[in-house]
């Protein structure tokens, strides 16, 4: 495996802000605008994980804990939690915020998993991962449990 990265290297902050053309008749965000922007954020994190192009493998249970209205900002945080081999599990948490209120509200979070690809288009190998703070050990010792229950789900 290559050298290991620390997760703090490759996290990401995705910022949007809530136009009209991503909301439905309720003035709400349209889910599959969330999926696409976890989607991309997550891209993200495991592209700088891995220094390679990835694509996405898999994403876990996704649930709307919350609405996210039109004219409202929308923060995603990503970060690798695991990696294995080739692949790596990214969460991502969605925040909303009003900024009328600066009030912020967790929407949505989920799991991810992508698969680096090299140059022939295979899988290729990733950096290890170095959790330091408790928070990232945590949740790389949940990811690993979620990964083995992946894998007994094929």
């Amino acid at each position: 495996m290559k050298k290991s990265k620390s997760v703090r290297s490759s996290e990401v902050i995705m910022t949007q802000l809530v136009l009209p053309t991503h909301t439905n008749s309720l003035d709400t965000v349209f889910g599959g605008t969330v999926m696409s922007w976890i989607d991309v954020a997550a891209a993200i994190a495991a592209q700088r994980h891995s220094n390679s192009e990835v694509v996405t493998a898999s994403i876990d249970q996704l649930n709307f804990v919350a609405p996210i209205k039109k004219g409202w900002v929308v923060n995603l945080m990503a970060s690798v939690n695991y990696v294995s081999r080739t692949s790596m599990e990214v969460g991502v948490r969605v925040m909303a915020e009003n900024p009328k209120t600066s009030e912020y509200f967790h929407t949505a979070s989920a799991y991810l998993t992508f698969v680096a690809i090299g140059a022939d288009g295979k899988p290729c190998e990733v950096p290890a991962l170095a959790p330091e703070t408790d928070i990232e050990k945590r949740r790389f010792f949940a990811a690993e449990m979620r990964r083995k229950q992946r894998l007994m789900n094929r």
